[in-house]
């Protein structure tokens, strides 16, 4: 289901997104992009939350006897 979010942009950020969004080969309106940078954003953040998770694994200890070589190695 779509929800609608409004937000407040300076003049800057608006004209910015506006000539974003006249690029019709990447975006067909605003919505449009500010979606594909909140996905962007997601996508990097489960990264971010992979590579502190392993850090706090390795602080405690938990080592994985294979590496990601061995795991490489097997397909």
């Amino acid at each position: 289901m779509a929800r609608t979010l409004i937000i407040q942009l300076t003049d800057e950020l608006r004209r910015h997104i506006d000539m974003r969004a006249r690029n019709n080969d990447v975006y067909a309106t605003p919505s449009e992009y500010i979606r594909d940078l909140v996905q962007s954003d997601m996508e990097d953040w489960a990264v971010v939350s992979s590579v502190v998770q392993g850090l706090r694994e390795v602080s405690n200890g938990e080592f994985a006897k294979e590496t990601i070589l061995d795991v490489l190695r097997e397909d």
